[in-house]
């Protein structure tokens, strides 16, 4: 955590800090800024720390003057002896207001607050993560072909194709044993078509259909997909998909 100390009295800073310390080893601390000059200042050339411990009355004016000015989204905790301010600073990114002199349950508590405000902005943030995924509409995938037929087009129902083999056209192979000529070019056109649930691309030439697997076989080269098609055709299955395979088919 990076905390930002405003204040223009040394004693009261250097206390102010060894609180800090005591209730957050690891806190990164910047400052103390001693002026509302030099809080515009660090404000506009440095990155927003995640909390800013402000004074209220510093030298040349309020501490709202800063804020006023010089923009920051960052939380704020004000520090003051006098409670005249509480109205205004919650105005501004104020998250608590502390009496001088500050007391270290009072401080820690400040501090356990900023926490928890944080968190739950995490959490949001995740939430709508998820729900942007969720109103996201799902990819839809191709639901037929069209494959080339003398001078006609003639669309083939994906439920209706085994598999897709690519020789010097890619072929479309159905359950009635049809060899038919797809209208694309090549196999990574047809496969980023399709679903990947229903589709696996066993190797350079074939992308197979779910339901046309028969099993996988063990080679002494490695591995065999077998269809079922009449004549029970066996394809290579390149080794780096092995695993991928078993997945899929699972």
């Amino acid at each position: 955590m990076k905390i930002l100390i405003i204040e223009d009295e040394p004693l009261v800073a250097k206390n102010l800090i060894a609180l800090v310390k005591s209730i957050e080893p690891q806190v990164h601390i910047d400052g103390p800024l001693t002026s509302v000059t030099a809080g515009q200042e660090w404000l506009r050339k440095n990155q927003s720390p995640d909390l800013i411990l402000a004074d209220i009355q510093l030298s040349d004016g309020t501490s709202f003057e800063i804020f006023e000015k010089q923009k920051t989204t960052c939380p704020i905790i004000f520090t003051t002896a006098y409670d005249e301010y509480a109205i205004r600073a919650f105005k501004l990114n104020s998250i608590d207001y502390l009496l001088k002199p500050i007391d270290k349950k009072e401080l820690e508590s400040a501090l356990t607050k900023y926490k928890s405000l944080t968190d739950t902005s995490a959490v949001s943030d995740e939430i709508r993560e998820l729900l942007v995924h969720w109103n996201k509409p799902e990819k839809k995938f191709k639901e037929r072909f069209l494959s080339q037929q003398r001078n006609s087009l003639v669309p083939v129902p994906v439920n209706d194709i085994t598999f897709f083999h690519k020789q010097e056209l890619v072929f479309i192979h159905t359950v009635n044993n049809e060899r038919l000529i797809s209208e694309h070019n090549t196999l990574d056109e047809v496969e980023a078509l399709v679903n990947p649930e229903v589709f696996f691309r066993v190797n350079r030439q074939y992308l197979v259909h779910i339901q046309a697997v028969a099993k996988i076989t063990a080679t002494h080269k490695g591995m065999n997909v077998l269809l079922k098609t009449p004549g029970n055709v066996e394809l290579e299955l390149s080794r780096e998909k092995i695993t991928a395979i078993k997945k899929w088919m699972s």
